[in-house]
């Protein structure tokens, strides 16, 4: 716990001094909790949750009068935020830049959960290099207006079999509202369209295989209750929500990264929130730890992937 003055409104990590306030606010009107209890919650997980983002821009999404006013996202670092909170040179598409944040200590965590930020939401590329991301990503949500867990339960385990095909290794975790990320380490050495490219055609072999639970098709009324099989946010200034970031949802649920056998015994997007994911992290180690020593190259699998691709016949939403 951090060093606390004795007012107990000021609190010293890391040697910043940080000003806490209104830790009474309820940002969670459904169970009562507290900005207190956001603040403390990211105090006690950062040793697990910073390495995630160390090194890599987030977008905050922040509600200062909690879930019950109104929220907004911001890319930007605000004019305020204290010096030593490192910020990102991010270049806009359409000209200009803005400045990103970065969430490289405890103390900075700390300081934006102060902010009312409730999620932090990781960019897929690094600082240094924000051309070529180092995550590929699947997103896996039930269908339109369903809470299908196991649908998506068995989305999430068909991309890893797919993957394993492919000699790719993949990660996955809970997005913590209502369904599941699946992730592959990235060396760097692509572009993001080279990355979406790829994880679009891997997402239409699934298609192929199964088209009757599976569709890419963006347009909600052509998907007629299948699983979308995500795989926009592999782009130029694309977000995820960051491991171990709380939902700004009803009950504080928070993105948990899973092994595999914890999907296979079922584990459910909204398994572990605010409340108990500290317990969680006491008694198992963090899945993801080890994740980035696993980064790999997708030009050397492109062949084996054109050749699946090239082995089924295509959908009839292709046409």
């Amino acid at each position: 716990m951090p060093e606390e003055d004795a007012n107990g409104k000021t609190v010293t990590i890391d040697g910043h001094r940080l000003a806490i306030s209104h830790r009474d606010k309820v940002l969670f009107p459904g169970t009562g909790q507290t900005k207190g209890d956001l603040i403390d919650y990211y105090d006690r997980v950062a040793a697990t949750l910073v390495p995630h983002l160390a090194d890599h821009p987030v977008s905050l999404q922040r509600f200062p009068d909690g879930l019950g006013g109104e929220g907004f996202y911001q890319k930007d670092a605000s004019a305020y935020f204290p010096d030593w909170l490192d910020r990102v040179r991010f270049p806009k598409r359409e000209g200009g830049h803005f400045l990103a944040p970065l969430i490289d200590s405890r103390a900075a965590l700390v300081y934006l959960a102060n902010q009312a930020m409730i999620t932090p939401h990781r960019y897929l590329s690094p600082a240094d290099d924000l051309e070529h991301p180092d995550w590929m990503i699947f997103d896996l949500d039930p269908p339109e207006g369903t809470e299908d867990a196991a649908g998506v339960r068995h989305a999430a385990l068909a991309c890893r079999g797919l993957l394993d095909e492919l000699s790719l290794s993949a990660w996955v975790q809970t997005t913590g509202s209502r369904g599941f990320h699946v992730v592959v380490p990235l060396d760097g050495g692509e572009d993001f369209d080279a990355v979406r490219s790829f994880a679009r055609d891997l997402a239409r072999v699934l298609v192929r295989r199964d088209p009757e639970r599976y569709t890419l098709a963006q347009r909600k009324k052509r998907r007629r209750g299948r699983i979308f099989l995500d795989v926009m946010r592999n782009a130029y200034g694309a977000t995820a929500v960051a491991p171990y970031a709380v939902r700004a949802l009803d009950g504080a649920p928070v993105a948990t990264p899973l092994s595999w056998s914890e999907l296979e015994r079922g584990a459910a997007p909204r398994d572990w929130t605010l409340q108990n994911l500290r317990r969680r992290l006491a008694q198992k180690r963090d899945p993801w730890t080890d994740m980035g020593r696993h980064a790999v190259s997708l030009s050397a699998h492109r062949e084996a992937l054109d050749r699946l691709l090239a082995r089924e016949p295509p959908a009839g939403e292709e046409g």
